[in-house]
Parts: C-alpha cells; structure tokens; sequence
C-alpha cells in the first residue's frame, strides 16, 4: 500500500483504498497465519468549488467605455478533476446600471491579467474549464458601460461556475460519475459558486470660463486702438477621476493682433511654436495641451492680443 498526498478536500477520487486482516493461531506444526479476503473502497468524487473576486476594489469605467474588465478565481475545492460551466450576470439588482456583457475570458496564459487575443474566449459546453484539485483558473468577465451612466454610478456584475456532473443538495449522489468509476457526491459548496464584483462610474466634465481684461496706452481700460487686450480661460474640472488630455483652443478675435509669446498655462511662459512645451500659435489661435487633469482642479491659460 502506498501513501496519498493530502488535499484540502481530501483523498483523491478514484482511490482504491485497500485492507486485508490477517489471524493467527497456534497449531502443533507452530503458528499459522491466514489472511481475510481484500476489501477495496472506492473513493468517491466530492464536487465543490469556490469563486471569488480578485479585483482589490471597484473597477473603473466611465460612460460608453468597451473592454471593462474584471477578474474572478474559480478553485476546485473537490477531490477530483471537474469541468465547470460559467455564466455571467449582469443584470444584478440593487445597483444603478445593467452593462452589456461582451464575453467571458479565461486567463490562458496564466498570467493573471487579460491579454487579448491571447486568452481564450469562453463558449459554454465547448471549452468548460477543467480544473484539477485544489487548483485554480482566472476568469475574466468583459463588458460594455451604457453612455447614459453618470459619475459615481455602480453596476454589479457576477460570475457563477457550477459542476458539469452535476449539483444540488449536499449529499446528492451520482452513480458512477465520479472520476475514477467511482460515485460524484455534491459536497458542501451544492457543486455550484457565485462572486459579485463592482463597476464604478468614474466620469468628469469640463466647464471654460473666458473673461478680459483691457488696458489702453493711457492707463485705462476702453477698448481703443493701441490697447492690449488679455484673455483668461479658466478650466474647472468637476466630478471623479481624471479627465484626459485636456486641450484649449481659442481663436484670435477677428479685429485684433495676436501678441507674440504671451501664451501662458497657470502662469508658467509657453512659446509659441509647436515644440516640447504645452502652447502653440497656429497663425489664428492659440493652443495649450493642459494634459490630465484631476477632478477638482482648474487650468488656467492667458494670452494678449493688441487692438490695431
């Protein structure tokens, strides 16, 4: 008889586990030794599974995004090797939007993080995971954000892997579909687990506020020629997250003169031809790349024209 490698689960499916008793007595000849029949007990399947989510938090998605991504681990907690179907839900209650699933993923590569066109996409009854004991296999849940969500908006997305050979009560027992000709006995998990992870919406929005400032060659402020007038673009950045690659424009006024190197960004001195810094004038406006943004934060651009 040899040893078995303990499991979390227990002994592996499809074990034969073996006895013969043996008795002694005394006979003129010395004493013999007989030894009883063998006893074989098949070790039975036990089907159980765990699933979890692993990301660390919320997943982040703004409104319209495609490829939203959430990561699941599927653990065969049974004795046996077991293929599992998969099924996502979108349409959880309770929460404040339904995404659209796109496809459900599995980690092929075994990297923990989805690469596609290298992992595999999931078909049901097609390419069911098989995973072995005590193993796991990461699954990723792919998803469309609706265009209508607002900032701070959360959707409840779920993964459910059940048993292919069958589930229900613990204790319910299928005759010889155990691996190894044994039976399958749905354990405590009823051979079935479900996880819920979070979407959440982070959106922001941008509002530009202009304003003048004029001062004539007497010391006022009247528009009359020979004045040099000053734009100020205030970009107030509101909701969540960061707004990306935040880019002010603003075209000469018609009746004015640009003046050469004014263009500031949060008062730092831009040049005016379009090289490594943030400002440019094209020849009718002027441009500043004010970059990523945070919620909460302005950008702030000046520039000067003069009144011919």
């Amino acid at each position: 008889m040899s040893a078995n490698p303990a499991h979390a689960a227990g002994t592996l499916a499809g074990t034969d586990i073996q006895n013969i008793a043996s008795a002694t007595f005394d006979t003129a000849g010395g004493p013999v030794t007989i030894q009883s029949n063998t006893v074989v007990i098949k070790v039975d399947e036990l089907l159980d599974v765990t699933v979890a989510s692993t990301d660390p938090g919320d997943v982040t998605t703004s409104p319209g995004a495609t490829g939203n991504v959430q990561t699941f681990r599927i653990t065969n907690t049974g004795n046996g090797d077991e293929a599992f179907g998969l099924t996502a839900n979108v349409a959880n209650g309770g929460d404040d939007f339904d995404p659209t699933l796109q496809q459900i993923v599995i980690d092929t590569n075994n990297n923990g993080v989805f690469d596609a066109g290298v992992d595999t996409v999931y078909t049901s009854g097609v390419n069911d995971p098989v995973i072995a004991p005590d193993q796991s296999v990461t699954v990723f849940v792919i998803t469309t954000t609706p265009a209508g969500v607002v900032d701070t908006n959360r959707a409840n997305v779920s993964l459910n892997a059940v048993a292919r050979t069958g589930t229900g009560t613990p204790g319910t027992s299928f005759a010889g579909a155990g691996q190894g000709g044994g039976n399958a006995v749905v354990g405590s998990t009823t051979a079935q687990a479900t996880a819920n992870g979070f979407l959440a919406v982070r959106a922001t929005s941008v509002v530009l506020l202009k304003s003048a400032t004029i001062l004539d060659p007497f010391g006022g402020n009247r528009p009359v020629p020979g004045a040099v007038v000053t734009y100020s673009l205030v970009a107030t950045v509101s909701g969540t997250g960061t707004m990306n690659n935040l880019v002010i424009t603003d075209p000469i006024p018609v009746g004015s003169q640009y003046q050469t190197g004014t263009i500031t960004l949060e008062a730092a001195a831009l040049t005016d031809a379009a090289d490594a810094d943030a400002g440019a004038f094209t020849g009718t406006s002027i441009t500043v790349a004010a970059g990523n943004v945070p919620a909460g934060q302005t950008r702030t651009v000046t520039f000067r024209v003069l009144i011919p």
